[in-house]
């Protein structure tokens, strides 16, 4: 699997109409914001106009989800991750701690945006775990600093594509 492939956020198709809908009623919802900030302008002195500096900050709040959320989808890929032979983002993984194989947790490999789709529980490719794990193999130990500051040993059991 290339880098740039690796790189990609891979989403269900749910996901991404689900993002999709957020994404179109956030721009649907900017006449509105506005006419709010303006009716809130009228009401007098800005310096001491609460409703107005509450309306802008949402507006500010609106449009920062609006341009994250459209350079997601413009970046994500949509359908199933492509099998890989070690662990990639967009696969499920179960791992054990400390050479204590009672001691396994499950979870996706994964953009937190999917966490809504999914019961699993949803580590980020960034997050400190999920660097460590990532191009590992079934068997592979690995070891990594939590952000505790404690070295924390994994051996990854299994990694399957989400939704496989």
């Amino acid at each position: 699997m290339s880098s740039s492939e690796a790189s990609k956020t891979w989403l269900s198709q749910d996901a991404y109409d689900r993002l999709q809908a957020e994404l179109d009623e956030l721009i649907a919802a900017r006449p509105a914001v506005a006419a709010e900030i303006n009716a809130r302008r009228e009401e007098g002195d800005l310096r001491e106009n609460g409703g107005y500096h509450a309306a802008r900050e949402e507006q500010g709040k609106q449009e920062g989800r609006i341009l994250y959320l459209k350079e997601f989808l413009r970046k994500a890929e949509v359908g199933d991750a492509p099998s890989a032979d070690a662990v990639a983002p967009g696969t499920v993984v179960t791992i054990y701690f400390d050479d204590d194989k009672s001691d396994t947790e499950t979870f996706l490999l994964g953009s937190r945006e999917i966490a809504a789709t999914t019961d699993y529980t949803v580590y980020s490719p960034e997050s400190a775990l999920g660097k460590a794990i990532l191009g590992a193999g079934s068997g592979q130990t690995v070891t990594y600093t939590a952000p505790s500051g404690a070295d924390i040993k994994v051996t990854v059991v299994e990694f399957a594509p989400f939704g496989a």
